[in-house]
């Protein structure tokens, strides 16, 4: 079976309603006003319609294309535009006029700039912050190449939650990432969380993996000091990207949540529909 054939085939735990209502209308014209960005749309999260009719959505900074090429993401790969320091302003702004609570802000890659867009980030978080004062905040980064000194721009801003995702089990990291490593991400993992920061993690199901792998990376999540951890399904953007293996049932997703819970993880969201910034105001005031 082609995996076109998989993608219009969805089992029917994996099929969501079209988005629809005033709420969904209002995030979507105030993203288009701003000349903004979400994951939501650039990722085709499942969830994109269920959030923004709830008044929510995942901003992505530093524009729309990526400088990596990792085989799994709908993100286009592409040589970034100039950085828009107007940005921030424009997202603080966004922010304000949702009355959000909570927020999850997100980037592509950019390993085109000197810092890797680590004083963007910097900037936007404090922006924000400045302009909503009682927000929450969690930030979905890149690697930043385990650069510390690049990795403390972002937290001195000290954001509630830091989150950067695995992606996947270690044997299967090194066939969908670009210029990302397992081993990397666990080193940064492990920096952000000795600074006390809520730290957060995540990876896919569907790629091949086993049982036994994915038990091992909860445990190295762990180790780094990992305390949330999000589980859901791969769907493949294209049939030029890595393969679905196969549609993992919502019961076994179910089991690894359980057994996230016992291994020691504060929280756990995993499901089919799963994403990173899924429930993610549930994050933050996790019981330590």
């Amino acid at each position: 079976m082609s995996i076109k054939k998989d993608i219009v085939h969805l089992p029917r735990w994996m099929k969501v309603p079209l988005p629809h209502g005033a709420d969904y209308s209002r995030v979507n014209n105030l993203i288009e006003e701003h000349k903004l960005n979400t994951i939501c749309s650039s990722g085709n999260c499942p969830n994109k319609g269920e959030c923004w009719s709830a008044g929510t959505a995942t901003f992505m900074i530093l524009g729309e294309k990526c400088t990596r090429n990792c085989r799994f993401c709908y993100v286009k790969s592409l040589m970034p535009d100039p950085v828009d320091w107007e940005e921030p302003k424009r997202l603080a702004d966004t922010i304000k006029t949702l009355s959000l609570k909570h927020c999850v802000i997100t980037s592509v890659a950019r390993d085109d700039l000197a810092d890797q867009g680590a004083s963007f980030w910097a900037q936007t978080i404090r922006t924000v912050k400045e302009l909503n004062p009682k927000i929450t905040m969690e930030v979905l980064i890149p690697d930043f190449n385990n650069n510390q000194a690049l990795l403390d721009l972002v937290i001195n801003e000290k954001p509630e939650v830091i989150s950067h995702n695995i992606e996947t089990v270690e044997r299967i990291s090194p066939r969908i990432r670009s210029l990302a490593t397992y081993e990397k991400s666990l080193k940064v993992l492990k920096y952000i969380s000795q600074s006390g920061i809520i730290t957060k993690s995540g990876f896919m199901l569907g790629l091949g993996e086993q049982e036994e792998e994915v038990l091992t990376a909860m445990d190295d999540l762990l180790l780094a000091g990992v305390q949330v951890l999000t589980i859901g399904q791969y769907l493949p953007p294209s049939e030029l990207h890595t393969k679905l293996v196969e549609y993992v049932k919502p019961e076994i997703f179910e089991n690894y949540r359980t057994i996230g819970l016992s291994k020691g993880f504060k929280h756990v969201e995993s499901g089919p529909l799963v994403r990173s910034s899924y429930h993610a105001e549930r994050h933050v005031n996790i019981d330590f």
